[in-house]
């Protein structure tokens, strides 16, 4: 079995029931999940399992989550059949409460780094934002139904759940959130609200 097929190599590319240019914003935006899904597998790979087995089957999870909804954003099929529900983010907001209840309680804004993996998750989330940033671009192309909108809501919420991992990959080996040097204290119930630093 080739691995080339050479029919991309006009700039075309194909989807479950069609073709686009390799620029449409439907690729942009699943081109982005399976580039957030590789960091997400590097993060894998900087924590202990035995220190973070929890996380660790989270982000398993959320890895075969991403898979479905690169697949869905690719499916431009008129019977469309969607795998992602509303199913995982309620899963993930229970797990967001818990994991933002361990690490110290937060007063300033933090800078992305600490350990490899809390760095790693930190780019992680940003690739979230930045997805999330061209499912709107998707969605303002498209007419109401041509795009899977729960999918959008999973990235959102993604974004809190690996900045809460993020700072729990420091907390649990003991390494301090970096704080922003010119940030007011600017949380006043901790953090713990999830209109937090990663909403602004």
């Amino acid at each position: 079995m080739n691995l080339y097929t050479r029919t991309g190599d006009k700039g075309k590319t194909s989807l479950i029931g069609g073709r686009v240019d390799k620029d449409d914003a439907r690729i942009e935006a699943y081109g982005t999940i399976d580039e957030l899904n590789s960091f997400i597998g590097k993060a894998i790979t900087e924590l202990d399992p035995q220190v973070f087995e929890d996380m660790l089957v989270d982000l398993e999870a959320i890895q075969n989550e991403l898979f479905d909804c690169g697949g869905d954003l690719a499916n431009v099929m008129k019977e469309r059949q969607y795998k992602m529900t509303d199913a995982p983010i309620e899963v993930m907001e229970g797990r967001i409460d818990i994991l933002m209840d361990e690490p110290p309680m937060l007063e300033k804004f933090i800078l992305p780094g600490g350990t490899p993996a809390a760095a790693t998750l930190h780019i992680a989330r940003t690739i979230t934002r930045r997805a999330e940033r061209q499912m709107v671009t998707l969605f303002k192309q498209h007419e109401e139904g041509e795009v899977p909108m729960v999918v959008q809501r999973y990235l959102n919420r993604l974004s809190d759940y690996l900045f809460a991992a993020a700072r729990v990959a420091n907390s649990r080996v003991d390494v301090a959130d970096i704080e922003y040097a010119r940030s007011a204290n600017v949380f006043k119930d901790g953090g713990r609200s999830k209109k937090s630093q990663e909403d602004k």
